[in-house]
């Protein structure tokens, strides 16, 4: 059955202006955005360091819609209540990061935020099968994590459609999310492929108008076909 699949839009606060950050919060408020994703990076899982809680709360403190917050750091169990402390909506944790995956997801879970898991672009989706049931959210990483601005990996298209069937009839509610290389020139073609959330950073802050652009991402409108 073909239908048309509403979908979400979270620019990246990675790649805002730190020195007019509240101007880039109002700026996703007024916009379109349906969340804000939020990357914080520990210097250890991936080679770069992002702000942490002081910034993440300053954030909240002027954000009106959810956090989508983006954890590639060791350990996330040490900090997940002190992300919701912060303001997280949705706490998304690495597959490659966590040793007791369902006792982490249930952990996000009991503080009352979804709970999702982030993929690797090395990392294969059918990983996920014991634990798709319990997830509110995937995020197939579309680039390698660390930096911004990276080029979109082409195999993400196939990851998207294998995490779709592997939910099929388990979790038909999972969300998935689509983070690095995110633009107009891709949009449709994640969505078609079952893809429910764009994380665009680069492509909204760089761009001339971000508003203008966060509008056109969230006005792509395909028909998807439902598995």
């Amino acid at each position: 059955m073909n239908t048309t699949r509403p979908h979400l839009i979270a620019p990246s606060m990675l790649a805002a202006d730190f020195a007019h950050i509240q101007r880039d919060v109002a700026l996703v408020n007024a916009s379109q955005a349906d969340w804000f994703h939020i990357d914080i990076m520990d210097g250890l899982f991936v080679p770069n360091i992002s702000f942490g809680f002081p910034v993440m709360k300053a954030i909240h403190q002027y954000a009106n819609k959810p956090l989508d917050v983006h954890l590639m750091i060791e350990n996330p169990d040490r900090y997940l209540a002190e992300f919701k402390a912060a303001g997280a909506a949705i706490i998304t944790v690495h597959y490659e990061a966590c040793k007791h995956l369902h006792r982490t997801i249930a952990a996000i879970k009991e503080l009352g935020c979804l709970a999702g898991v982030a993929l690797n672009p090395h990392t294969p989706v059918h990983l996920l099968k014991d634990i798709v049931a319990d997830l509110d959210m995937v995020l197939i990483m579309s680039v390698n994590p660390g930096f911004g601005g990276q080029k979109f990996i082409d195999h993400t298209y196939t990851k998207i459609r294998e995490l779709r069937q592997l939910a099929a009839g388990v979790n038909d509610k999972l969300l998935i999310e689509i983070d690095g290389g995110v633009s107009l020139q891709n949009a449709a073609a994640l969505l078609e492929a079952g893809a429910d959330v764009l994380v665009a950073g680069s492509f909204v802050f760089n761009s001339t108008d971000p508003t203008e652009t966060i509008q056109a991402l969230k006005a792509v409108d395909i028909n998807v076909h439902t598995v």
